[in-house]
């Protein structure tokens, strides 16, 4: 099975309550994107957000320009129903991102469990050059993925853990570092999984 047929295996057959990454209420993101003071017009692009709930908070504070990247057209198609007349703040783009070629640069880059499955160097190099080329001067990089004390797979695909050094020393020559932490997220399945989220400000 492709990576692409994975996930829209995933996103027809699975509730959104019967995925582990499942919460209402992504506060360690909001938080992010609020901390960077942008305009309600600016560019933020969620990577991988599938049907998650951030595209629908963010409406909800305002942000009228917001774009939502997933490989899955079932993931698309479903946010695209829940979300109803509110889906013309949204630009919804069906890709993976290693494919992506963007025609806007933005000013928030978003991405909470995307990146940790790209497991080869080359993968991660190809998506270190799109980030820096698709993204403005002081444009924000907001990084969520497992960390070291987080699971070692995640819908059955093996992922790739991380720290603070490690993503640092991925994006230093472009970003700087704001601040990164950890968190426990709570998955409907009554099981713990530890992240940690960084958020970069562009050189």
């Amino acid at each position: 099975m492709s990576k692409k047929e994975h996930w829209e295996n995933v996103f027809s057959t699975k509730k959104e309550t019967e995925v582990s990454w499942y919460q209402t209420n992504p506060e360690a993101s909001v938080n992010g994107i609020l901390k960077a003071n942008l305009k309600k017009d600016a560019k933020i692009i969620d990577i991988g957000g599938g049907d998650s709930y951030l595209i629908d908070k963010l409406i909800e504070l305002g942000y009228t320009n917001l774009f939502l990247l997933d490989i899955s057209k079932n993931a698309i198609n479903r946010i695209k129903n829940r979300l109803g007349e509110k889906s013309q703040y949204v630009t919804f783009i069906v890709s993976d991102i290693l494919d992506f070629k963007p025609e806007e640069a933005f000013n928030f880059w978003h991405d909470r469990a995307s990146f940790h499955f790209l497991t080869y160097k080359e993968e991660i190099e190809a998506y270190k050059a799109i980030v820096e080329k698709s993204t403005v001067e002081k444009a924000n990089l907001f990084m969520g993925t497992f960390s070291e004390s987080g699971p070692l797979k995640c819908s059955g695909l093996e992922i790739t853990q991380y720290s603070e050094s490690k993503l640092d020393m991925i994006f230093s020559d472009t970003f700087d570092k704001i601040e990164c932490f950890t968190e426990n997220h709570h998955t409907p399945f009554e099981t713990v999984q530890n992240f940690i989220f960084c958020n970069f400000k562009k050189k």
